[in-house]
């Protein structure tokens, strides 16, 4: 007789006494299923969704440190340790956050946050990719791109998460600098140093990540207030949030512009148009909330992943063409 997800035993026809046994089908499937769930929870600590923003900024970087010149294998190592060390430092976050993802209604499926992966594992993963990740940067391209790596994971974890967030309602502004990082550990792996451009493109990322961060947290206020996390939607009026967009909005602007000394036409001509709109969605927003209407902060969020995905793109395709610079 057999048992679906059991052993099943019988006699082999012809052999009295011999017994054989096999495993009906569901052992087998509900064991790959578990192997998929565990497979993607790890995964899901992570947070690929955040590494894209490696992809965005990096592959510019590294293009505009040799104008003119593409080097695929450059890229891809740099690509395969900057994913690693951005993977172990939100892994380790989540780790760090784990009480705080089980109260806001947003984190709430995060894998630590449902048990879906022990958090000793969990640690034990954020530290192995961060240790792999500088050690394949350092044997790939150079020792500055591994310690840069090193040194955004450290920051990201030690100063952002465990000292920052939970602290200051500027922890964004702060703690931001880790998801600029991408762009020093792109130039400095096809050059070996750092320079003003790499500064510029920083700076576009720190100033950007503010509004970014602040349309979401907009939207979700309740779910920081609930946590005890100071977000800045969280505990000042949106009068007083949307003017910070504002600022942080035109520093952004202005840090494209900066940049473009070191460009060519292209990417001048994408920055002014793009910041145009950028500018445009964060002063709708801002009079929205000033004229007492209902206003929708998700849309600036989602909005701003493309401007700045299409100010590094233009950058991208600028510096593989190796078009005149305007300086």
């Amino acid at each position: 007789m057999s048992v679906r997800g059991r052993v099943a035993t019988g006699r082999i026809p012809g052999k009295p006494g011999i017994a054989r046994r096999h495993y009906a089908p569901g052992i087998a499937t509900s064991k790959k299923s578990r192997a998929l769930a565990t497979a993607l929870a790890y995964l899901a600590l992570t947070k690929p969704r955040v590494i894209e923003l490696l992809l965005v900024t990096a592959i510019p970087a590294m293009l505009l440190a040799d104008r003119g010149s593409v080097h695929p294998l450059v890229i891809l190592n740099t690509l395969i340790g900057g994913m690693m060390a951005a993977a172990g430092a939100n892994t380790l976050n989540c780790v760090a956050d784990a009480d705080i993802d089980k109260v806001m209604k947003r984190t709430a499926r995060r894998p630590l946050a449902r048990a879906a992966v022990p958090t000793r594992s969990a640690l034990a993963f954020g530290l192995a990719l961060t240790v792999v990740s500088v050690l394949w940067l350092w044997w790939t391209t150079n020792l500055l791109s591994g310690l840069l790596a090193l040194a955004t994971v450290a920051f990201y974890v030690f100063v952002y998460t465990l000292l920052l967030k939970r602290r200051t309602s500027q922890n964004v502004v702060w703690g931001g600098a880790a998801g600029c990082m991408p762009v020093m550990i792109g130039w400095s792996a096809v050059t070996g140093t750092l320079a003003w451009p790499a500064l510029a493109m920083f700076a576009i990322v720190f100033f950007w990540t503010p509004p970014h961060t602040w349309a979401l947290a907009m939207r979700y206020k309740e779910d920081y207030q609930e946590a005890g996390v100071p977000m800045l939607p969280a505990v000042a009026t949106e009068r007083q949030v949307t003017r910070q967009i504002l600022i942080y909005t035109w520093l952004t602007v202005s840090a494209t512009l900066a940049l473009t000394p070191a460009t060519g036409w292209l990417y001048a001509a994408v920055a002014v148009v793009a910041g145009a709109w950028f500018l445009a969605m964060a002063h709708q927003l801002d009079a929205g909330v000033r004229a007492g209407e209902p206003v929708k902060p998700l849309r600036l969020f989602l909005q701003s992943n493309n401007y700045l995905a299409l100010v590094f793109c233009a950058l991208a395709v600028d510096s593989a063409l190796g078009l005149p610079t305007l300086l």
